[in-house]
């Protein structure tokens, strides 16, 4: 008679064991929700808000528009948002070695620093011109075809010291199409250019900063879609949207959106927004 009784032991402790994995389960859930919530989803919404404020009419803007007018859209692209990822990630990097210095200090000395991009775009852009953009435009524009020109003579050089064969060259494979984009004088300008002109940079600096006191994953994500947002749009219709949109009215709401962060932290504190 106690047989049955004996046999449903083994069932009652697995029944047990699942209920205990589910409690952890559940628990765990709910911490992971409330790190993902505070962590993770402020750092990318900031880092993505802020990249795009400070990226639409910024110098790097203007080099992915003017090159794209004249080279393959996808090569252009490629080159440009590979040297702003790995911006990205350099600076995400430097920003986290930083973090073995004590939180509370890098936490408002990155809401000063937010507190003084702020004001100075908007400082900017109260007494800016309504034909910056172009001003920048032209710049740009003068940069790449001193660029243009050193590769047009480096390539006459090679053509004249190669010889000019009338030969047709055997068909590439996708590989070799592809590695000959990547290393194609083309591409290493794109690339070249975009990162010097990053270096530096506010929104290179507001990474590192953001990185220091912000969940590194959701600042690292959140910038790199914010960059390739940027160039797809400068790739795609630079230009147009360079005359459509004044730079200076992307300035001001770059100011606002700064001080709007810098309030929000102080707002949260430091032991929050982490």
């Amino acid at each position: 008679e106690l047989r049955p009784i004996c046999a449903l032991f083994p069932f009652l402790n697995l029944i047990s064991v699942i209920s205990a994995i589910e409690e952890e389960v559940v628990v765990g859930n709910t911490w992971l929700d409330k790190y993902l919530e505070l962590g993770f989803w402020h750092a990318f919404v900031v880092s993505l808000a802020v990249i795009i404020v400070s990226e639409i009419g910024d110098k790097t803007f203007f080099i992915a528009a003017i090159m794209a007018m004249k080279h393959p859209r996808t090569l252009i692209f490629g080159a440009a948002i590979s040297a702003l990822v790995v911006m990205t990630v350099l600076s995400v990097l430097l920003g986290f070695i930083t973090t073995i210095i004590p939180r509370v200090y890098t936490f408002y000395a990155s809401t000063i620093l937010f507190v003084v991009f702020g004001v100075r775009m908007l400082y900017e852009g109260y007494y800016m011109n309504d034909d910056e953009g172009q001003e920048e435009l032209e710049e740009v524009q003068m940069e790449l075809k001193k660029k243009e020109e050193e590769i047009d003579n480096k390539k006459t050089v090679s053509d004249l010291e190669g010889g000019n064969s009338s030969v047709e060259a055997p068909q590439k494979s996708l590989l070799s199409t592809l590695l000959t984009s990547i290393f194609s004088p083309v591409f290493i300008t794109a690339f070249t250019m975009t990162f010097l002109a990053e270096w530096g940079d506010r929104s290179q600096v507001t990474t590192i900063v953001l990185s220091s006191r912000e969940d590194p994953w959701g600042v690292c994500i959140g910038g790199c879609l914010g960059h390739s947002l940027c160039t797809a749009m400068a790739v795609i219709g630079g230009r147009m949207i360079a005359q459509k949109i004044s730079v200076r009215t992307v300035t001001l709401i770059g100011g606002f959106v700064f001080l709007l962060f810098a309030l929000s932290s102080i707002y949260l504190g430091p032991d929050t927004t982490g």
